[in-house]
């Protein structure tokens, strides 16, 4: 059974496109004209594969599928199981009603291979740039036991919240964000074009100028003429940043490091993977997701090198017959509290519930601690771009005075 990607007129002239299973290119023509629609055009979807290369190419660079968009699949399909409605009826309706070309495609291939007679769980494995191990697994989980509907709204569940959370902290610091970018063009206008018609006042004058005066002419110069060596070196830099601390083993472990223990942000940071880490086990745990397993899965989710790998050294430690709260407590990472609350959870079996709390409790403290951080940086701001104004006002404002004095 194949994809073929078509479109078609109707009765009425509308042009209607979409996808349809078909066995051959004159079955899937036949197919179309019983629907009553007339198809113009009509080729075979490009067919999956499993490479990162042909990952990139299937989805698509310009055309994405967001995780807002897989949320909003997730809790429709759950919503359409659990009314009833068998899987490949499901996505028959989601087909119709999916805006993004991307997602049309991969649903329709999964609608293939359901049709085929595979499961769920191996039409999406087929697209892990869409749906990640963590996807996946739970999927799994929720075919096997036969409550994928369940599963699914759990899924989206664990999606919003995640979604939810990081829209506050991005909301929080979008304020700070603009203010630092207007504030810095600004002062960059000030200096490139205000600044050297005022100084070549004192520079025509051939006046002996105060030094800070002098380097406020030897900088505004330089910003001139070579404004865009600035910005190539910002983005060397950051392109050397973004290597060194992704693109080397080391570098992200050593940056890893540093985002744990940084001051004011690394205990934030370090709260955001917690509850990451207990957020993502419980909904694990809850989906029939064996705690070894699951514990594989979260350690790549936390997406940090230093938690991941104090999580892969406790899963060998559970392997052996200990407890999750034990290697977790000697880590030095986690605090008394979290391994607390999970050793309490192990032993009265309410692991799920355990993590579902420290989950709550540290997401809300990350808000609290953006939303201070962020009244304390917009202050701060404020007051950094005062003194660099200042600096400027001072430094054109002095020769300006001392001219005065000379002509008393």
């Amino acid at each position: 059974m194949s994809v073929y990607e078509y479109v078609a007129l109707d009765d009425r002239g509308r042009e209607r496109k979409g996808f349809v299973d078909a066995p051959g290119l004159s079955v899937a023509r036949q197919q179309l004209r019983e629907e009553g629609v007339y198809p113009v055009e009509i080729h075979q979807a490009r067919k999956k594969k499993t490479s990162a290369l042909s990952g990139l190419l299937e989805v698509g660079l310009l055309q994405k599928v967001s995780a807002k968009e897989i949320s909003i699949f997730t809790r429709q399909l759950s919503t359409l199981l659990g009314a009833g409605i068998p899987l490949v009826p499901s996505f028959n309706v989601l087909l119709t009603q999916t805006r993004n070309p991307s997602l049309q495609k991969i649903l329709a291939q999964i609608r293939a291979d359901l049709n085929e007679g595979k499961s769920l769980t191996a039409g999406m494995e087929n697209f892990p740039r869409v749906f990640p191990p963590f996807y996946i697994n739970m999927v799994k989980a929720g075919e096997a036991s036969g409550a994928i509907n369940l599963v699914l709204e759990r899924l989206a569940d664990f999606s919003e919240s995640q979604q939810e959370l990081m829209s506050k902290i991005r909301s929080a610091l979008a304020y700070p964000l603009i203010m630092l970018l207007v504030g810095s063009l600004v002062i960059f206008l000030l200096m490139t074009f205000v600044v050297p018609k005022i100084t070549g006042i004192f520079t025509d004058m051939k006046q002996t100028l105060p030094m800070i005066t002098i380097i406020l002419i030897a900088v505004s110069n330089f910003l001139k003429s070579f404004w865009w060596l600035i910005f190539l070196l910002i983005g060397a830099g950051v392109a050397a940043f973004k290597y060194l601390t992704a693109g080397t083993d080391t570098g992200r472990l050593f940056w890893d490091s540093f985002r744990l223990k940084a001051p004011v942000w690394g205990p934030v940071n370090l709260k955001i993977a917690i509850a990451r880490f207990s957020r993502t086990l419980a909904t694990l745990l809850q989906s029939g997701v064996p705690l070894l397993a699951a514990m594989e899965i979260v350690r790549n989710v936390v997406n940090n090198l230093v938690i991941g790998d104090t999580i892969a050294r406790a899963a060998k430690d559970v392997e052996e017959g200990q407890s999750l709260a034990e290697p977790l407590a000697s880590s030095g990472l986690f605090p008394p509290m979290v391994t607390e609350m999970i050793a309490v959870g192990e032993q009265s079996g309410s692991l799920e519930k355990m993590l579902n709390r420290i989950a709550v409790s540290y997401e809300t403290e990350v808000q609290s601690d953006v939303m201070v951080m962020t009244s304390l940086l917009e202050p701060l701001m404020i007051l950094a771009m005062g003194l660099m104004v200042g600096f400027i006002v001072i430094s054109i404002l002095l020769p300006l005075f001392e001219m005065n004095q000379l002509v008393r």
